[in-house]
């Protein structure tokens, strides 16, 4: 079996952590591979004379069983265009903050690698949205959400919004968000919007601090295109797509839509969604006490 470490600089705290995964990995006998940028376990590993190889991306990825993201939900994210369309299972790590997509926490390292071993992790597949531009040459795809966002912070955007060729709204607001049912819990859930399960087949679009106090989040089938226009007049904006920002010209269309695979999130048998929503949304707890 070959595991993959991926992760970015971390805390001289979260050191004897990498050191115990390490040295788990190499007593089951699975080929480790990890990320070429991510030095510390790279070190880690030189010195307590344990067989690695390394990977860049996608290409030397491809034999790998799993994928461990060992970091928080951006850590995650970033892994998105490393996996791309393989199906090889990610599995959050949590050694962040909130954690909502890595939900394993870092004291079941032994318990997440023993249901790998025995085969008792649980796939959620999740659907992904694709930018269709011929503007853009850079990674077209995103988990959580693709976004647009004004540029000056005294601007307004005004953003024209077609499903599937029929008029929608024309959005007077400081941006947009398209949100998967993944992305749900993320920034569209901090500008308003509702709560997707994961196999919803659905998208959200979530406006950003909106002018006009009457326009909400819009449910649409995942089915949909969706075309958006910024107005030429605003100059420039700000596309993110999950944690990736990019400059684009408000000349440019762009079109979204569901993309044609899905990402393999990893998690424990006794976990779900509903179980994340009330653990990290402290659902049910009385924060009084």
């Amino acid at each position: 079996m070959e595991i993959a470490l991926y992760g970015k600089n971390i805390v001289n705290n979260h050191n004897s952590f990498l050191e115990k995964l390490l040295k788990h990995l190499n007593d089951l006998q699975v080929q480790i591979l990890i990320f070429e940028q991510w030095q510390t376990p790279i070190e880690t590993a030189k010195s307590l004379g344990i067989p690695y190889h390394v990977f860049s991306d996608y290409h030397h990825l491809q034999s790998a069983d799993y994928l461990l993201s060992i970091g928080g939900d951006g850590t995650l994210l970033d892994t998105l265009p490393l996996v791309h369309n393989t199906g090889i299972p990610v599995i959050g790590i949590n050694i962040g903050k909130l954690g909502f997509l890595s939900a394993v926490s870092r004291d079941e390292i032994e318990t997440v690698l023993d249901c790998i071993i025995h085969k008792k992790i649980m796939l959620e597949p999740r659907t992904l949205l694709e930018l269709k531009s011929d503007d853009y040459n850079g990674y077209k795809f995103a988990l959580n959400e693709i976004s647009i966002l004004k540029q000056l912070p005294a601007s307004m955007l005004s953003i024209k919004v077609n499903i599937d060729g029929e008029f929608l709204n024309n959005y007077w607001a400081d941006g947009l968000i398209v949100a998967t049912p993944t992305g749900s819990t993320a920034y569209s859930l901090s500008c308003g919007g509702p709560i997707l399960m994961p196999s919803s087949e659905n998208f959200v679009i979530t406006p950003i601090a909106t002018h006009n106090l009457t326009v909400r989040p819009v449910v649409v089938p995942d089915t949909s295109k969706i075309e958006i226009e910024v107005d030429k007049k605003t100059g420039l904006f700000l596309l993110g797509l999950d944690s990736r920002i990019i400059q684009f010209a408000t000349s440019k269309k762009i079109a979204l839509q569901r993309a044609d695979f899905k990402l393999n999130l990893g998690r424990l048998p006794d976990r779900n969604f509903c179980t994340t929503l009330r653990a990290k949304l402290t659902w049910g707890h009385d924060i009084r006490n």
